[in-house]
């Protein structure tokens, strides 16, 4: 169960995060609606971390994060700006979802082989022709 719970959220949490970037008003701005999307995630993370680690000192924490937090910062605004934008401009959710994600996969074997030393085996490149073939067959 330990192994298996987060893929069952991630893939929960990627179907309404879909259903909500396709129902984001017409009328607002994508980064006025992205605002309070962060607020109000940044009061579920503040939040969720006294509850998961009651008496824990957040501020020691901060202290030894990295770059890495700064980027990803800036990186969840580009998926935000991009699924909004890309269902602004017409994508169907299922169509739109699959091509993003199909591209995404090939891109991370490529880094996954480059800059982490992953093996790249022949059922990974077949997978990879298969996603190919798919993202031509969805967009047909």
């Amino acid at each position: 169960m330990q192994y298996w719970w987060p893929i069952g959220m991630i893939v929960l949490s990627n179907v309404l995060y879909q259903v909500c970037a396709k129902a984001s008003p017409a009328a607002a701005h994508p980064l006025a609606s992205l605002t309070v999307t962060y607020l109000v995630s940044a009061a579920c993370s503040f939040g969720l971390y006294f509850v998961l680690e009651p008496g824990g000192n957040l501020l020691r924490e901060y202290r030894s994060l990295n770059w890495s937090v700064f980027v990803f910062g800036l990186v969840l605004v580009g998926l935000e700006i991009g699924s909004i934008y890309m269902y602004k401009a017409g994508w169907d959710v299922s169509r739109g979802f699959l091509v993003h994600s199909g591209a995404l996969a090939v891109c991370l074997i490529v880094l996954g082989g480059l800059a982490y030393h992953e093996q790249i085996t022949l059922s990974k490149l077949a997978g990879a022709v298969l996603i190919f073939a798919g993202l031509y067959f969805v967009n047909r």
